[in-house]
């Protein structure tokens, strides 16, 4: 970044002239607008009347102390950070630094560079909790309720207002717990089949003997135990969506079925030979590459070009910023409701923890966490120890490079089995693999009996 491009306001309070003078120049030519004072009470003026960013102060000054200016800070300016500086190092006078609120406590003499590095720290923690606090209250209007507002994500709403205007396939791909279902319920109320049943069908959820049956219906004694006529789900749609989730998991016989649908508009219920017209836009969802299915002879080719008409990709959590602010609190709000709990707040590094994990089960894990918190949550504020153990730092884990990767394999398993308080299909879906390599792994572990 340009210098120039730094908007940040400082404050410096110091009683030493030249400590002023040499912080004032040395901040400003990194492009910070820089305000001086010599004194406490001239600093509380300056605040009460300027918004001020960051206020970097001296311990040990005549009158009211630095101590005495950074609680000021603390309990008066949320959009303010602060930090210590001092000539007088003391670990009573630093731990009692942090514990009334500082960022930072830096010693005199300090370089240039541990001067920069401790500014732009408590800068970046205060860009984490103002960005926390304003999306928590922004209500971006958002198809079908999505939350989220970066740039990948509108995006995602672009392609869903383009396919909301027509009646053509559509193929959504993302990773497991990105949202697919509800980008698909987006498509359908955004449309002019909104007021049309949405059918969801999970495929990878129905044993493929059922399948056929279940999206196409069946007459009365087609198979042992159809003791009666019944639609399937691509009749209850009609006139509206239906959205076939999973839909790598489908045979090859039940793709060349549903080649038909897509081509023809008619469905035949199993046992009957007499086709049925059907008005259905149809959605499908993978979170596999249905292309190098294709290549494998596992997925149909010409099915895919059918349904790839339009083609959606979700971002994981990870690649969608401060997303991820939004939806902590935007969780911790709804799960506080739904328990009947206060909604807890999140201290700076717990934001930041949360900000920085990678997601592997996306918005799904991030919901299952924070609903974990909530309902966990002995005080008002959730810290960094509070979190899972998977996301914080272990000096043991940061030292064992020596392990094998079976072994960490194994302790990852285990901690995402952990965070989803033991569900199965939960975890399977955040690790990417199916219930029974799930199952075949913490057998490997010796948790064979947790299943």
């Amino acid at each position: 970044m340009d210098p120039s491009e730094k908007k940040e306001r400082i404050l410096v309070v110091d009683d030493a002239p030249d400590t002023l003078e040499l912080l004032r120049r040395n901040l400003t030519s990194k492009g910070y607008r820089v305000l001086t004072t010599t004194g406490v009470a001239d600093a509380i003026g300056v605040l009460d009347s300027t918004s001020v960013d960051l206020v970097i102060t001296d311990l040990k000054m005549p009158g009211a102390s630095g101590l005495d200016l950074v609680r000021h800070v603390r309990e008066n300016l949320k959009e303010t950070e602060v930090m210590m500086i001092t000539g007088y190092p003391s670990v009573e006078g630093a731990v009692e630094a942090v514990k009334t609120g500082a960022e930072a406590y830096l010693v005199k003499p300090f370089t240039d560079e541990e001067l920069f590095s401790a500014v732009e720290e408590a800068l970046d923690k205060l860009r984490v909790r103002t960005a926390a606090r304003a999306r928590s209250h922004r209500t971006p209007q958002t198809p079908g309720g999505i939350i989220g507002d970066s740039e990948a994500m509108h995006g995602v709403y672009g392609a869903i207002g383009k396919a909301a205007s027509t009646s053509a396939t559509v193929l959504i791909t993302g990773e497991s717990g990105t949202g697919k279902e509800l980008v698909a319920r987006a498509i359908h109320y955004s449309s002019p089949r909104a007021s049309a049943p949405f059918v969801p069908v999970n495929c990878g959820g129905i044993p493929e003997q059922l399948l056929e049956s279940e999206l196409f219906g069946y007459v009365k004694g087609a198979f042992t135990g159809a003791t009666e006529t019944r639609a399937g789900f691509f009749q209850t749609a009609d006139g509206g969506s239906i959205f076939l989730d999973e839909i790598s998991n489908t045979s090859l016989a039940t793709q060349a079925k549903l080649l038909r649908v897509l081509q023809d508009k008619v469905v035949c219920m199993v046992g009957s030979r007499t086709p049925q017209k059907v008005d259905v836009r149809v959605v499908v969802a993978t979170n596999k590459d249905l292309l190098g299915l294709v290549q494998k002879g596992i997925f149909r080719e010409d099915l895919y070009y059918r349904l790839a008409v339009i083609t959606i990709e979700i971002p994981p959590l990870r690649e969608r910023g401060d997303d991820i602010l939004i939806l902590v609190n935007h969780f911790a709000q709804r799960s506080a409701e739904e328990f009947g709990k206060p909604t807890p707040q999140f201290s700076n590094e717990a934001l930041q923890v949360l900000n920085i994990y990678h997601w592997p089960g996306n918005v799904r894990e991030l919901e299952n966490v924070i609903q974990r918190l909530v309902v966990m949550a002995e005080t008002h504020l959730i810290d960094v120890p509070d979190l899972p153990s998977l996301m914080r730092f272990s000096a043991g884990a940061a030292g064992g490079l020596t392990r094998s990767l079976a072994e960490v394999e194994a302790e990852h398993i285990l901690n995402v089995l952990a965070s989803v308080d033991g569900n199965k299909t939960r975890a399977a879906e955040i690790l990417g693999i199916d219930r029974k390599t799930l199952r075949e792994k913490l057998r490997k572990v010796g948790k064979g009996d947790a299943l």
